[in-house]
Formats: structure tokens, C-alpha cells, sequence
């Protein structure tokens, strides 16, 4: 029999840095564990899991994949062998069920839930709590309550860690949920259905727009870097195949030739400097040292210098080649290289060797698909030619390419506030839903209108 109170006008929500929630009149509160039956996911880890099996939804599902519902018809989930189905039947979920990751690396990721949308036979996984609703609620409005900031806002204020934060079972019963009369909680959960579906469309358009902005801005730098600025100028076959054919006056030169490695001890006060796979390579103040004396961090570490072209031996595949903006230290796995004759421009070949790498072809020189272990050396490159513009040309590709980007980048941050803002909205929409802040009726769950009337609506 779930213990519940009709509310008059607010309910104090329970935990530190408790706040007062509003509901409207008639609205039902009760402890999460009067609501819903518990379980627990599979006694398993990663090595259990194959590609074919009985479905499993484990915690890194929950946090970066298949948040607030999941289903195999639509979502790939790995499994897990048959022969847990009669050890472990206690592990499947039902449709409607919630499945809640146990941890969370930050704060923000406390809480963080899927359920289950179909009615296929799917465990819950390593790391996660199963929430069973009990009674007649109707499970859609259960998960924008449960997606919600004031149900959330407990969760956060109760969970306790520094690298890693519990979400136990304790945490979730005594938690509080709100609920009005089914028809109602239908009400609100067809609405928010079909204007989260709006505002999801209109944030996926946008995605897609900031997608194809940088596929210009690769394609803008690979044909700057390679062919360089004038489209009428005489060419020829550069030798090198990803390349193909280049202005006739450059020249074809091998890496070793351009670049020496730099060793380099270091100096006293170093910052640690970390490469980006977007290029950037900066002083990292947060840089985690624990675990690690300082005898071992400065017999490990090597000097490096303003300037100076830096690749990372094992994200270099990925992007993270770039010039140092400063001064500092940084580990062995990391290729420092310096001119070793004039008219070179570290800028341009940084920008030409990040296009080696996105076009795959530093994994060609490593004769190897990419993977952890796989590292790029300096001598990996010494034998490679390199294309070499003039140096006035060097430099005027590189000023190219820094408006370019800059152009480009200030769109895709256009586009990413209004995705920031369309979020927020969301969240408020959501909120205010299931709080009764917004009266819900029959009509509006039957309401539809434009995504683009909600992409710079305020939040409440």
C-alpha cells in the first residue's frame, strides 16, 4: 500500500541543501521506495560481454549513449550468453523498467537513468540499480520525473565522493516523487513527448550544420596545405600518394631533412604542457600528478619550448599535433621536433601533418590500425617527404587558415548556444511539466508547433 499525502501547497524536499518544492493541490508525494521495487544488474564486467547473446544495458549506456530510454530495436547493445537467463532471471528487465548507473565520475552524471521502452528480453548490466514501477503511474510521466532537475537536485545533494560518486539504493528510496492523477500524469507525458521530439529534431538540425562547417573547415585547410592559395598556378605530381598533385615550384623534401628532435632537459618552475587533438598544445595547470614523486615526474618529463612543433606518439593519429604556445615539461610520448634549416614555419606543418593524420596516412606509416599501443616516433617521419611551399607562402597559408577558422568557428559557436539554449528550454520545459508549474490539458497533449518557435525561447 504506497503511503501518500495529498499536498496543500509544498513539500520540503529531504537532504542537504534541501529546497522547498511547489505542487498544485491534489498532486500526490510519497518516498521513491514506496513507488518502485529494486534489483540489481549482472555480477559481470566488460570481459563477459559478446556481440551476440541476450541484450545488456550496462552503466556506460547509461551515462554516454542511451540516457533517459533504450531499446535493441533501435539501440546496439552488447550481450551476454544465454546461460544467464536461468541463473540470473532476477536481472531482466521488464518494459517500463529504470535502470540507473550506481556511479558517476561527476557530479552532473548523478542519476543518470534509461528505461527500458520494448518488450524485448534485456538485462541490466554491471554498475546499475533496477527501479520497478509499482502500481498504475504511467511510466513515461515516471521518466521525465525522474529526468527532471527537482528530482534530480536530491540525488546530487545527496551523493558523496571526490573521484567518483555512489548512487546507492539507500540514496534512491529516500528520495521523493510527485505524482497527480494518472490521467493527468498521461496528459504530461504526451506533451512532453511530442515538444522534446520538436526540440530534439531542431537540435539534431543544428548538430548536422555544425558537422558539415567543420567538414568545410578540413577541407578549406587540406586543400590550403597542400595545393596552396592560387588556383590558376601550373601543377605537378607531388609523388606523395595522399597528397597527389601540387604547385609546380614547391618543392618534395624529406621530414628529416626540415625537423630535428629536440631533447631538451628541464628547467626549474616547468609547467606541464599537454597536447589537444584539436591542435592546441598548452600549459595544463589541473594536470594530475598523484601517485608520482617528484624524482620520478623530472626524470620522466623532457623540456619543451614556445615554438616548438609537437606531436603526441599516441593521439597523433587523432589530431593532437600542433605548436607549443609556452614554455614547460611534458612526458617521453611526446614528439618535440625544431627547424633545422631557414624558410620553415612550424605553424604550416603542423597544420600539414594534422591532414596526414586525419587522412589516415600517419597510420600507413606506422603499418598499423589505430590502436593504444601503436605509437608514432620521430623516426616513423624522418624518411616521409614533406611538401615545402616558400616560406612567404608558408606563412600566408598559415594567415589563411587562422581567418578561416576563425569564421567557421564563430558559426559553430552560434550554432552551439542556440543548442545550449534549446537545452536549457528543455530542461525547464520538462521541470515545469512535471512540478504542475504548467497546467497540462487534453488539448495541449494533442498540440504540435515549429522546433524553430523554441530555439531562443527564454527559460522560465
Amino acid at each position: 500500500m504506497i503511503r501518500e499525502k495529498l499536498l496543500s501547497s509544498k513539500e520540503r524536499l529531504s537532504g542537504a541543501g534541501a529546497r522547498v518544492l511547489e505542487t498544485p493541490i491534489g498532486w500526490h508525494v510519497v518516498r521513491f521506495r514506496d513507488l518502485f521495487d529494486f534489483g540489481k544488474g549482472l555480477n559481470i564486467t566488460k570481459e563477459n560481454l559478446q556481440p551476440s547473446g541476450v541484450p545488456c544495458v550496462n552503466y556506460g549506456e547509461v551515462h554516454s549513449k542511451y540516457g533517459f530510454e533504450v531499446t535493441p530495436r533501435k539501440h546496439e547493445l552488447q550481450c551476454v550468453s544465454e546461460d544467464y537467463l536461468k541463473k540470473f532471471p532476477r536481472s531482466l528487465l521488464n518494459k517500463g523498467d529504470f535502470v540507473f548507473a550506481d556511479t558517476s565520475e561527476d557530479i552532473e552524471g548523478s542519476g543518470n537513468f534509461t528505461q527500458l521502452v520494448s518488450d524485448d528480453t534485456v538485462f541490466a548490466g554491471y554498475h546499475t540499480v533496477i527501479c520497478r514501477p509499482t502500481g498504475d503511474n504511467d511510466s513515461r510521466y515516471l521518466a521525465y520525473l525522474l529526468d527532471s532537475e527537482s528530482y534530480r537536485s536530491q540525488i546530487r545533494t545527496a551523493v558523496k565522493g571526490v573521484k567518483v560518486y555512489s548512487i546507492t539504493k539507500s540514496i534512491l528510496k529516500n528520495t521523493k516523487v510527485w505524482f497527480p492523477k494518472v490521467q493527468d500524469q498521461q496528459y504530461i507525458s504526451k506533451f512532453l513527448d511530442k515538444q522534446t521530439t520538436q526540440i530534439d529534431e531542431a537540435i539534431a538540425i543544428k548538430e548536422q550544420q555544425i558537422a558539415l562547417l567543420k567538414e568545410r573547415k578540413q577541407i578549406i585547410i587540406q586543400k590550403a596545405v597542400t595545393q596552396g592559395l592560387d588556383p590558376n598556378v601550373p601543377m605537378k605530381d607531388s609523388g606523395v600518394d595522399w597528397i597527389g598533385d601540387i604547385p609546380e615550384h614547391w618543392e618534395v623534401v624529406r621530414f628529416k631533412n626540415l625537423f630535428s628532435q629536440s631533447r631538451l632537459p628541464v628547467q626549474k618552475d616547468d609547467g606541464v604542457v599537454t597536447s589537444y587533438r584539436d591542435g592546441q598544445v598548452t600549459l595544463r595547470s589541473n594536470r594530475r600528478l598523484d601517485g608520482y614523486t617528484e624524482a620520478i615526474i623530472e626524470g620522466g618529463y623532457q623540456g619543451i619550448r614556445k615554438g616548438q612543433l609537437v606531436l603526441n606518439s599516441m593521439d597523433a593519429f587523432e589530431g593532437a599535433i600542433g605548436v607549443s604556445e609556452s614554455d614547460g615539461k611534458c612526458t617521453p610520448e611526446y614528439v618535440i621536433c625544431y627547424p633545422n634549416r631557414e624558410g620553415i614555419s612550424q605553424y604550416y606543418f603542423a597544420y600539414l601533418l594534422r591532414e596526414m593524420a586525419l587522412a589516415k596516412y600517419i597510420q600507413v606509416i606506422c603499418n598499423a590500425v589505430r590502436q593504444r599501443a601503436v605509437r608514432i616516433r620521430y623516426n616513423n617521419l624522418a624518411s616521409r617527404f614533406m611538401v615545402v611551399p616558400p616560406e612567404s607562402e608558408q606563412e600566408e597559408i598559415v594567415k589563411f587558415i587562422a581567418v578561416e577558422k576563425i569564421n567557421t568557428d564563430d558559426g559553430i559557436a552560434h550554432l552551439q548556444s542556440q543548442i545550449e539554449k534549446l537545452k536549457e528550454y528543455k530542461t525547464t520545459l520538462i521541470n515545469s511539466a512535471v512540478t504542475g508549474k504548467i497546467k497540462i490539458t487534453a488539448e495541449m497533449a494533442g498540440l504540435c508547433y515549429n522546433a524553430q518557435d523554441v530555439e531562443e525561447a527564454p527559460a522560465e
